[in-house]
């Protein structure tokens, strides 16, 4: 009997198998069964951020109610979950739907052509050290937004003359034994405000050293409501109420910090100084120079951050770092942290499409000299999808958001027969950054991301509710997405 040819062309060729990626494959079984996929993995194991990240106490940094699919309720009792409980579930949506068999798996996707004249898109992939080349009509990135193979790593002074360990979160040493052990993590961020009351359960005492402070949100591990819910009714109906309680009062208190910054400023601050009593010094460790939401909020489940430092397991020092010493860190004050494992928690380096090389008609992309359309394509850019998440919601509110307007699209595309979509800004759409927030791994890419105009369909408002309207219930045709046939 001859061999299978392998499939080389598909409606739809998916670039990534973590959470965002499972979600956009399951989204085309429900909506659009007629369409085939491909979905592209470059790593050899699905799960993306949650299978990449193997720090202690790595968790989400929103409640699961959000972060969980639309279409699939989230049943564990922990609102905020770690790592292997999120990996769990999308692999088990991915199993129940049978998509992990039909994951490629060590597939890169280095390089993407798309063909005005064929009306498809060429994607060149590496496997196992060979290239193949693939057809879709349309290309679908949900690869996420940084670099898996490196975090952001600035260098110090006197590195060379410290004979500890220096471990970056994004590549944690499976064998690194902390107990016992004077740990110093870098930071100020989601990843260190996760990493040291962790860290401080075993380890002999852990310092967060951080350049500058951040807002720190104590949040219930549980959420009581939806706990008492799925006694009664219903496990989806249960999940939707939740989700639309907590995806409401997001919305509410991010609009609030944006219309009266001040009073939700010294709100947060003074959560955190009840919390921690007169024993550490708010107003220098947790006073940021910043408004809230500037840069994401760093949840801490049931206060355990500020548990730990009250009991003395951890502590926070503010300065900058002068040099590494042979035992530690010595500070611009003048002061030196003893350490051990110093633990650089110092972000991530973004990276929009994955890297992958796109062109147009034999034209390059420049990204910077594009906006974006609708959070999810880009002008002048012919059937081209990107999932990028919210700043200040959940990720998988706008992941879900953009793969249902992707069926609403191809059915539409359909329908009238005509298989390209291209937004047209046809000029006089003011420019402005793609984010307006600070935090240093935005601002670091702001010069290559494409940017955003100052009104839609090319404004990212970070509103769930405003995009939910747009794109489940707006029209598809919006007279700034064109529709033509090949040729």
């Amino acid at each position: 009997m001859a061999a299978t040819a392998p499939v080389r062309h598909a409606d739809v060729i998916i670039v990534g198998a973590g959470l965002s990626g499972i979600g956009a494959a399951a989204h085309l079984q429900d909506h659009c069964p007629g369409k085939t996929f491909l979905l592209f993995e470059a790593r050899d194991v699905l799960g993306g951020t949650w299978d990449l990240f193997r720090y202690p106490g790595v968790r989400s940094d929103s409640d699961m109610y959000t972060l969980g699919y639309a279409f699939k309720p989230w049943t564990d009792p922990k609102a905020i979950a770690d790592g292997p409980s999120i990996l769990a579930y999308v692999a088990e949506t991915a199993r129940e739907r049978g998509i992990d068999s039909l994951i490629r798996f060590g597939h890169r996707v280095v390089a993407a052509r798309w063909s005005t004249a064929r009306g498809l898109w060429s994607v060149d992939v590496e496997h196992r050290g060979e290239r193949q080349t693939f057809t879709c009509g349309v290309l679908d990135f949900c690869s996420g937004y940084y670099r898996y193979d490196a975090g952001f790593r600035p260098r110090w002074p006197g590195e060379a003359d410290y004979r500890g360990t220096v471990v970056h979160p994004q590549a944690w040493p499976a064998d690194l034994d902390y107990r016992g052990k004077r740990v110093v993590v870098i930071g100020s961020g989601a990843t260190a405000v996760t990493l040291v009351p962790a860290m401080a359960r075993t380890a002999g005492h852990v310092t967060m050293l951080q350049r500058s402070p951040s807002y720190v949100f104590s949040v219930p591990g549980q959420d009581r409501i939806a706990n008492g819910l799925r006694r009664w009714l219903p496990p989806m109906a249960a999940y939707q109420l939740v989700r639309a309680k907590n995806i409401l009062i997001g919305a509410l208190f991010f609009t609030l910090s944006r219309r009266r910054p001040e009073g939700v400023r010294r709100w947060l601050i003074d959560q955190v100084a009840k919390a921690l009593g007169p024993g550490v010094d708010v107003a220098k460790h947790f006073t940021p120079r910043y408004n809230p939401w500037d840069q994401r909020l760093c949840l801490v489940p049931d206060g355990d951050l500020l548990e730990a430092l009250k009991s003395g397991s951890a502590s926070v020092a503010t300065d900058e770092i002068d040099t590494f010493t042979a035992d530690g860190i010595r500070l611009v004050s003048g002061a030196h942290l003893q350490a051990d494992i110093v633990v650089t928690a110092t972000g991530l380096q973004m990276k929009v499409f994955d890297g992958v090389d796109l062109s147009v008609d034999g034209k390059p992309l420049d990204l910077s000299r594009h906006f974006v359309y609708k959070g999810m394509m880009l002008d002048g850019v012919p059937n081209l999808m990107l999932t990028f998440g919210y700043t200040n919601a959940s990720w998988t509110l706008k992941a879900d958001l953009t793969s249902a307007f992707l069926c609403r699209l191809l059915r539409y595309m359909d329908r009238h027969g005509t298989p390209v979509a291209t937004p047209r800004s046809d000029g006089g759409v003011d420019p402005q950054p793609l984010f307006e927030f600070t935090s240093g791994y935005v601002q670091r890419a702001a010069a290559g991301l494409p940017r955003q105009g100052a009104r839609k369909p090319w404004r990212l408002y970070q509103n769930y509710l405003l995009d939910r309207l747009m794109l489940r219930h707006g029209r598809v045709d919006d007279g700034t997405l064109r529709f033509t046939k090949p040729g």
